[in-house]
């Protein structure tokens, strides 16, 4: 820590690891070995919504950030050249989940064809909102907690051993716990080099913490039985009790 203070990424960091702790728990719960099968591919249906998303957020953010860089934005420009290069890392994902989601034994339709979850509109599509009418650099805040919170290393291992599934059913969930971790360096490296004056850090912050929660709720709501109801009192943002 310098003398003026901890840097954009630590303090990220400390944010989010305050506030996880739901999520964390959530996550836990969604992965327990009662009925499994069953719910992890409901995840692999929720995280197709969630990831094919993921390079049009990008390319759109670019394009926003690409004006800005002309109209004189400092950050506007590193912003851009980090986001291109993440399009490349991420792009073709969403046809690993549909792979997946083939060989777990379901259709890729059950993927395709439902109109996906209020809740991963919460998620990505605050995004759209923010890249459109404040900044692209929000943006950040979203990767910063889809690439922190990916699968533990020994999650693959877990679920075969307790679905039976074969090793082509797991390759999101495989590959993601392998890279995700180098995606989250290169951004917080990103955070540290970029000329964020202290809006623009409130702005990365708030879209972390709200993408922070709209997973949390994504994640109480995969771990519940497919057909059980809400408790009372419990609607889209008031995820509580559903932890170990």
């Amino acid at each position: 820590m310098s003398a003026a203070g901890p840097s954009p990424s630590a303090r990220l960091r400390v944010t989010l690891r305050l506030l996880d702790a739901e999520l964390l728990g959530a996550m836990e719960y969604m992965w327990r070995a009662e009925e499994l099968l069953p719910r992890y591919r409901r995840y692999l249906c929720t995280m197709h919504a969630v990831v094919r998303a993921s390079v049009p957020l990008m390319e759109r953010a670019v394009e926003r950030a690409t004006l800005l860089a002309v109209r004189g934005d400092p950050l506007a420009g590193p912003l851009a050249a980090y986001l291109r290069e993440h399009i490349q890392e991420e792009r073709g994902h969403d046809t690993w989940l549909l792979e997946d989601i083939r060989a777990a034994g379901s259709p890729p339709g059950d993927a395709l064809g439902p109109m996906p979850s209020p809740l991963v509109a919460a998620l990505a599509g605050s995004q759209y909102y923010w890249i459109e009418h404040h900044h692209p650099v929000a943006l950040l805040g979203y990767i910063a907690v889809l690439e922190g919170y990916a699968p533990a290393p020994d999650l693959t291992s877990r679920i075969a051993d307790t679905t039976g599934l074969p090793d082509a059913a797991l390759r999101t969930v495989r590959e993601h716990a392998a890279l995700d971790t180098g995606h989250l360096d290169e951004l917080y490296a990103l955070l540290d080099r970029l000329p964020l004056t202290r809006g623009r850090q409130s702005d990365v912050t708030v879209s972390a913490m709200h993408s922070l929660d709209a997973l949390t709720r994504l994640f109480v709501r995969l771990g519940r039985p497919a057909a059980a109801p809400l408790p009372r009192g419990a609607g889209p943002s008031s995820p509580t009790g559903v932890t170990p």
